[in-house]
């Protein structure tokens, strides 16, 4: 009995011992958990504590001044912690502010970060004792007046001076950006492209510094800053830091008439009419190419040309029946219409007589009949006159030039040579030098050979040439070793010499074909878009 009892016993103690230890686990784990969540806290405070005094320190020391100095960057209005979350972190950042400010001896930075650290601190800069009002070259204060912009529902705040730096813009003319502004919010809303306004925020900040951030369309861009009135001058700056030419102004005439045969005859794109005309220009262009090349060809074999004139014997006899010659009167009236019509119908004639298509417009058509005149009334077949008249004939070739007012890759092509007129200049110098180099050498390395044609230096120069652009026709060979060694050099050479100049040319025509593109495709996007682009359309043009 007493064995049982005492077993009872000792069951009874040891279930009283487990619930006594299942209290001290659960009270451990409790002090665990409670250990764990001030932990954290303790780490969260300590972290916003070090933050917080670290942008003072970066405020008192002048670390990074973008961050601190009001008025210089936009500001985007963003979420801030509750005062009561804050209260003990700003205490502590006040008094490690207090002893950095002090060790840096900046009176203003004091006051401002006194001001800035704590709820019950209401510090003020100081000024030093002894020096003039320095307000000129002290950071702009609270006192300025602070606007607002809403662009889309994000927010910007700058000073009312900084965009009073451009007072003829919408955002520097306050009646003009009046009609924007909001009174239940205290803020200027726009529905516009957000993106954008950042670059036209920082032209005001950085006094005229144009930058179109790279996600932005360039047509995109160019209307923001038409909406917000920037002006002319920061356009042209636009184009200059895109590496475009500066658009040209686009004059048409006054005269109704005028200005629609002024369309007709430059503008291809403008109507059916000018596309039709166009097209039969070009025609006319390429039917009078082909009859001067095939001219030239004897439609007799016992008809042979005349060396020293040029001309098909009996061809002034034959002329009037010649079905070339009819081709050459029909094509030469064409091109004289058209330039007379471009002529009465252009808003500036001056301009009109010196551009460069425009003159050889006129040198196409002038050699025709001066050669129909001369043939008829020089019937001594002098030498002199009938020399005249191989030049003149062959100036007619020029008329192949008249396609570039059609063909905008022969214009990009122009644009890429007049670009690259110093790396040709660099060429050629490169050119001249090796030639007079190893025309010497090879005129010396053959000079003890009897069969050999390097009879002199001018004489090689042909050699050097074709060897250097790798023609080599084979009518002057190298005989001696000596020889054969310095015309593989001047192969090499050549090479080398022709190849670097080459990358530069290929990158110039290629900028010029990508601005060609982007402005096509922004001509027909503001086509497409309705009336919101005809700024754009009359700058583009």
């Amino acid at each position: 009995m007493r064995f049982g009892g005492g077993g009872r016993r000792r069951r009874a103690s040891g279930s009283s011992d487990d619930d006594d230890d299942a209290a001290s686990d659960g009270s451990a784990s409790y002090r665990q958990h409670k250990e764990k969540e001030e932990w954290k806290w303790a780490q969260a405070l300590a972290s916003e504590m070090i933050d917080s005094l670290i942008r003072r320190l970066e405020q008192v020391l002048n670390v990074h001044p973008e961050k601190y100095q009001n008025g210089c960057n936009s500001q985007r209005v963003s979420r801030q912690s509750s005062p009561d979350q804050l209260a003990p972190i700003r205490s502590q950042s006040a008094d490690y502010g207090r002893a950095a400010a002090e060790m840096a001896g900046n009176e203003e930075a004091k006051g401002m970060l006194l001001r800035n650290g704590g709820d019950d601190i209401r510090a003020h800069p100081s000024p030093q004792r002894g020096t003039p009002d320095s307000s000129s070259t002290q950071p702009q204060t609270h006192s300025e007046a602070i606007v607002t912009i809403n662009v889309s529902g994000l927010r910007f705040q700058t000073f009312e001076s900084t965009l009073a730096r451009y007072p003829n813009s919408l955002l520097g003319d306050p009646s003009k950006r009046q009609h924007f502004f909001v009174p239940d919010t205290n803020e200027y809303f726009f529905d516009r492209h957000r993106t954008t306004f950042e670059s036209i925020l920082y032209i005001y900040q950085s006094h005229g510094r144009v930058k179109r951030p790279e996600i932005v369309p360039i047509d995109t861009f160019l209307r923001e800053m038409r909406f917000y009135q920037m002006g002319d001058e920061l356009l042209e700056e636009f184009w200059i830091a895109e590496g475009y030419e500066k658009p040209k102004e686009v004059q048409m005439p006054a005269n109704k008439t005028q200005r629609k045969i002024w369309e007709l005859m430059e503008y291809p794109d403008s109507s059916l009419s000018a596309r039709i005309i166009a097209f039969i220009s070009i025609t006319v262009i390429a039917l009078s190419i082909i009859s001067f090349c095939w001219e030239t060809v004897p439609s007799d074999p016992e008809k042979a040309v005349n060396a020293s004139t040029g001309e098909l014997i009996e061809e002034l006899e034959e002329k009037s029946f010649s079905p070339f010659f009819w081709i050459e009167l029909m094509c030469i009236l064409w091109f004289t219409i058209e330039l007379i019509l471009r002529f009465i119908s252009c808003p500036c004639k001056v301009t009109f007589a010196t551009s460069v298509l425009n003159i050889i417009d006129f040198v196409a058509i002038a050699p025709f009949f001066v050669n129909f005149f001369l043939a008829d009334t020089n019937k001594s077949n002098s030498s002199m006159s009938f020399a005249v008249l191989r030049v003149l004939r062959l100036v007619r070739v020029f008329r192949v030039f008249k396609l570039s007012r059609h063909s905008v890759g022969l214009q990009i092509l122009g644009k890429t040579f007049r670009s690259s007129v110093q790396e040709f200049c660099l060429l050629i110098f490169f050119m001249a030098i090796a030639l007079v180099l190893f025309a010497s050498g090879m005129y010396f390395a053959e000079q003890g050979e009897p069969n050999s044609k390097f009879t002199s230096i001018p004489a090689s120069f042909w050699f050097v040439l074709v060897t250097m652009t790798t023609v080599g026709y084979g009518d002057l060979v190298p005989l001696s070793p000596f020889g054969k060694v310095v015309g593989g050099m001047c192969a090499l050479i050549g090479v080398l010499t022709l190849a670097l100049p080459v990358p530069i040319i290929v990158a110039n025509f290629k900028h010029f074909y990508r601005q060609e593109n982007r402005l096509a495709s922004m001509k027909s996007s503001s086509k497409g878009g309705g009336g919101g682009g005809g700024d754009e359309d009359e700058m583009l043009a």
